[in-house]
């Protein structure tokens, strides 16, 4: 176990990681319950909803890392796969609702609006919460390894690969778009009241989502850094660097692609689903390519190939952007724009490594 330990970290980078995640997952909730409003030291109810969400988007974000960072493959569709474990989610939500809806009906209130009379075969098995679980990670996972299968096959990689994922994050976002497909149209899935039989309007319940988004971020590093770490990741960036040279060592390419690229829908699956439960919506406009691009400059602001560099993006981004849409909405794109370059002619290797540039920074000593 030990040895184990050391492979995937040092010690003193345990230490940092472990005090990270508790500070995150035990300390802002006592602080946000444990302290009074009054004093400096709380935190608000609104900024554990925000680092709930952050987190969120650090899980995509790693996701993202394992396939772009490791593999080379740079995806601008990974926001299709957060919103299917989206929706996946929510709709669990909506018929956990039952007839506590506007209209009082068992169906969604969207559907009865739209005067359906039954629930389309698609939706059923989502009032079980452990479907819906299943269907979160099979969904984004299942398309994943078909679509994947078919490009990889076909050696389809580069800039074409990357239009691909886009084009498909495209089409589902028009087709997500229309009331008659059945997931809501263009306002998507709201008004969610119970997630297990337990009040999504109890704080609690909030501060329970919020600590579970925490360890799975952590579960979600961890997994990704055993597999980067290990002969696995050794391939993975064997065929990153070299795919022709692999093939010819024997090791077929395809196979490797195809996990890691599943892999990586599934967590992003999982971030979703734990991401529409805290923030109350699910809708087509998270499938819309601008998102996913957003999650590429996370990982290239936090650090490409470092894993906790693309969760360090994302959290960083993210906060620029909430103080920057309420601040000065007009200025974030250019800001964003203007962060994207100055890491990367700055800092080519993330935020994640200016560490090693601070003593560069200092002046030389005088003679």
């Amino acid at each position: 176990m030990i040895s184990f330990l050391k492979r995937v970290h040092s010690p003193r980078a345990w230490a940092v990681l472990v005090a990270i995640t508790l500070a995150f997952g035990l300390g802002v909730p006592i602080l946000n319950v444990g302290v009074p409003e009054s004093s400096a030291l709380h935190i608000s109810n609104g900024t554990v909803l925000l680092l709930g969400k952050f987190a969120c988007y650090a899980m995509a974000g790693i996701a993202l890392d394992l396939v772009w960072g490791y593999v080379g493959i740079l995806s601008l569709g990974h926001g299709l796969f957060f919103a299917l474990g989206g929706y996946a989610m929510g709709m669990y939500l909506m018929l956990s609702i039952g007839d506590q809806g506007v209209y009082r009906s068992n169906l969604p209130d969207f559907m009865v609006f739209l005067d359906w009379k039954e629930l389309p075969w698609f939706w059923r098995g989502f009032d079980k919460f452990g479907f819906a679980l299943a269907m979160m990670i099979i969904v984004p996972g299942g398309l994943a390894f078909v679509t994947g299968f078919l490009a990889f096959r076909s050696r389809i990689r580069g800039v074409y690969l990357s239009i691909i994922t886009q084009a498909l994050t495209y089409a589902f976002m028009l087709l997500f778009f229309r009331n008659d497909t059945g997931f809501g149209g263009n306002n998507g899935l709201t008004n969610f009241k119970l997630i297990y039989g337990y009040s999504l309007q109890d704080h609690s319940t909030k501060l329970a989502l919020y600590v579970i988004t925490i360890a799975t971020l952590f579960a979600t590093y961890l997994l990704c850094r055993v597999i980067t770490t290990s002969k696995l990741g050794s391939v993975l960036r064997a065929v990153r660097d070299a795919e022709s040279k692999t093939r010819f060592s024997g090791y077929d390419p395809l196979a490797f692609k195809l996990f890691a690229w599943t892999l990586s829908a599934v967590l992003c699956g999982i971030a979703g689903g734990l991401y529409v439960p805290q923030v109350g919506i699910i809708n087509p406009s998270e499938m819309e390519p601008a998102n996913s691009i957003e999650m590429v400059i996370w990982v290239a602001v936090g650090g490409r190939g470092t894993l906790g560099g693309a969760a360090l993006g994302a959290f960083v981004v993210n906060a620029a952007k909430s103080w920057f849409t309420v601040a000065a909405p007009e200025i974030w794109l250019f800001f964003l724009g203007g962060l994207f370059v100055a890491v990367t002619l700055a800092l080519p290797d993330g935020l994640v490594s200016i560490g090693r540039y601070l003593p560069k920074l200092r002046p030389a000593p005088r003679g």
